[in-house]
């Protein structure tokens, strides 16, 4: 895929592991060292404009789409028939209802036999959709009640999601939660004034969302989301961009075989039956269990994350995703063990290694990203309150509680007032006066004097 398109091999890497997840995450649910954990993985790659990431997309989603594309076929002309089926059910059920309940003791106890023999309404034929792009979580629901149980939440322009209707003050907690607990392979309640009440169980759904930077940084910076353990669950990269250095002309031809035969494989699983009971729409997957040896690589891999987000340890200010990083290399291992054989029995060590190789490569990316998002926080706070200081502040000396109490509301916190006001002091904007200093009549341990640009240096 990078041959072909150029694109970093973080954006081609991503798409061709939530593709695989998507095709085999309804099959098996995998061994961890804390009980079984489905094969869904969310991904979210961070990419700018003109980084080929909706090519990679389309080519590796190719199976995805010619699939939905011959099932809608097949749909429609299995809907005509359910419509007929549905009309000759309801008119024998009317008639039989009308016969039981008329005077003829003999006519009504036949007609009440009959209907107890007609059996249940004839369901329609389930949509072929496996992918939604963006929807609210009440669509999701709703596509999960007519349609399969095994769904994908992928879009290659996601900044509509992220910033949509559905992650919008008013729902942002709901469509966390929500697909945190798909995430977990959780049943999901779902009561609602009118529908009643419904409980969605068996149903998987992975991810991919490809967004530019300037449409994520609040949902990484989000502490609703970071406490919720949301964003811990994605698998994120930002990689290099390569803009301005795609001069290759030309893929070899073995690049575009390479693609068709990931197509006919995603084809092959995507037309395998998917394990269900009683229920259509009722996942059942089978266990797919360690081999010890990939048990104890395992083990080995989850020991150093842990002691790696110890005080003062590498991994310390990324402890919601460390704390995944053991779950996350068993379900990666997992979807490249069922992508190989969907009859596996077990993970080998050779598949655990897999995983554990991609785990530390998120696990590098989620601390790489939190540094950088650190520090372009707090200098876009410190930001805001040098405007408000030198635009709207009426005073020439100022205390931490007047910014706290008068300054940009986003930032009305002690806490981040004063980590900006620390920048700004740094940078020579703010100069501490003596404690004990008066201030508009009162006396202050903490005050500074506002360094106008006039009287810069």
């Amino acid at each position: 895929m990078v041959d072909i398109t150029q694109a970093p091999t973080a954006i081609a890497a991503q798409s061709a592991l939530s593709v695989a997840s998507l095709a085999v995450q309804g099959f098996a649910d995998v061994e961890t060292l804390g009980g079984d954990s489905p094969l869904s993985l969310f991904c979210l790659t961070i990419a700018e404009s003109g980084e080929r990431k909706s090519t990679c997309d389309r080519l590796l989603m190719r199976g995805v789409r010619e699939y939905e594309q011959a099932e809608d076929e097949t749909y429609r002309a299995d809907l005509a028939e359910h419509e007929v089926q549905l009309k000759v059910w309801t008119k024998k059920r009317e008639r039989l209802m009308t016969e039981a309940a008329g005077a003829k003791a003999e006519k009504a106890a036949g007609a009440r036999a009959d209907l107890a023999a007609m059996g249940p309404e004839p369901m329609p034929p389930m949509r072929p959709n496996l992918t939604a792009m963006d929807p609210t979580f009440e669509g999701l629901m709703k596509l999960y009640g007519i349609g399969r149980p095994s769904l994908g939440l992928f879009s290659d322009e996601a900044g509509g999601f992220i910033g949509g209707h559905a992650m919008n003050s008013d729902n942002r907690l709901k469509t966390m939660a929500g697909l945190s607990c798909l995430w977990n392979g959780e049943p999901i309640d779902r009561t609602r004034a009118g529908d009643g009440s419904q409980i969605y169980r068996g149903r998987r759904l992975a991810a991919h969302l490809m967004v530019q930077p300037v449409a994520v940084r609040p949902l990484l910076a989000d502490p609703l989301a970071s406490r919720q353990g949301f964003t811990a669950r994605f698998l994120i990269t930002e990689p290099p961009s390569r803009i301005g250095t795609r001069l290759k002309r030309g893929a070899g031809p073995e690049s575009a075989r390479s693609v068709d035969r990931f197509t006919a494989r995603l084809t092959h699983i995507l037309q395998t039956d998917l394990p269900t009971d009683r229920h259509p729409q009722e996942l059942t997957p089978r266990r797919l269990t360690l081999s010890p040896s990939a048990k104890e690589l395992l083990y080995r891999f989850a020991e150093a994350v842990e002691l790696a987000q110890a005080a003062g340890q590498d991994m310390e200010q990324v402890r919601a995703y460390a704390s995944k990083a053991a779950e996350q290399a068993t379900r990666i291992s997992g979807v490249l063990t069922l992508w190989a054989d969907l009859d596996a029995a077990e993970v080998t060590p050779q598949a655990m290694g897999w995983g554990i190789t991609l785990a530390q490569f998120y696990l590098g990316e989620a601390k790489r990203l939190a540094e950088a998002g650190g520090i372009s926080i707090e200098t876009e706070n410190a930001e805001l309150v040098r405007h408000w200081l030198l635009e709207e502040c009426p005073y020439d000396e100022v205390t931490i509680r007047d910014i706290v109490q008068r300054g940009p509301n986003r930032l009305r916190e002690t806490k981040t007032i004063r980590a900006a006001v620390a920048i700004l002091e740094n940078y020579g904007w703010l100069v501490r006066l003596p404690a004990d200093t008066v201030v508009r009549d009162a006396v202050c341990k903490e005050a500074y004097r506002i360094v106008r640009p006039a009287n810069a240096v």
